[in-house]
């Protein structure tokens, strides 16, 4: 049986204001799971949420990662316009900026039937499919999470999507990154995901040209609800 979710494109939404946003719908979730579970009723009427959503420029960093990975102050931060926030989800400092469609999926994974894993892995291959559309070849690579270009050539690698989640009760929320038409400079100035020898990049940056996002974001969309086996409601 597929799983119920409602989808939200947000448009640009400051980070702080979508965290709370998220924030508030995963706590609900997790209360919802734990009433149905006290009161023996079916939990199958507890929908999950999937927003697209852009930021003005940021940088979050997560709970295991090293605020060294952020190569300015926070002086230049503000001549930058940027924000910088130390969150609660995995992995280490990554940069949100237009032109990147960031996902945030707050799924109940025991709706689902899938573990933590492969949740990332799907995350994952709903991007691999989304850009080899365009002609791009996606994959992963060992010891970390997202999406890389060209990760059988050590001094090429680079990523396009980068992923870090949360999840208590099975119920998850962050998400990815996705690198669609990016202003890649602001990479200058963190180790994204803590790597130093690993580059960025972008579909606009790969294929020459600037993206039409809203297309991108519907072949995501679809590939998402295609790989997780969704139904979307309104």
């Amino acid at each position: 049986m597929s799983y119920t979710v409602k989808y939200e494109d947000i448009g640009l939404k400051d980070y702080k204001d979508t965290w709370d946003y998220q924030a508030d719908i995963f706590r609900k979730l997790v209360d919802a799971k734990k009433t149905t579970a006290d009161t023996s009723t079916s939990s199958g009427n507890l929908t999950g949420t999937l927003i697209f959503v852009e930021h003005p420029h940021v940088y979050t960093l997560g709970r295991s990662g090293s605020e060294n990975n952020l190569l300015i102050n926070y002086i230049q931060l503000q001549a930058k316009d940027a924000k910088f926030y130390k969150i609660d989800r995995g992995g280490d400092i990554t940069y949100h900026g237009p032109g990147q469609i960031v996902g945030y999926p707050i799924f109940d994974l025991e709706m689902v039937k899938i573990g933590l894993k492969e949740y990332i892995f799907r995350l994952e291959e709903a991007v691999i499919q989304t850009i080899m559309e365009s002609g791009l070849h996606g994959s992963r690579l060992t010891g970390s999470t997202g999406v890389w270009l060209d990760t059988e050539i050590k001094v090429k690698t680079r990523k396009i999507c980068a992923i870090g989640v949360k999840a208590s009760k099975y119920v998850t929320m962050h998400g990815f990154a996705f690198n669609v038409n990016t202003d890649l400079s602001y990479f200058n100035y963190i180790n994204p995901c803590g790597f130093t020898d690993k580059g960025v990049t972008s579909m606009e940056k790969e294929l020459g040209v600037k993206q039409d996002i809203e297309k991108i974001k519907e072949a995501l969309k679809r590939k998402i609800k295609g790989i997780f086996d969704l139904e979307w409601i309104n």
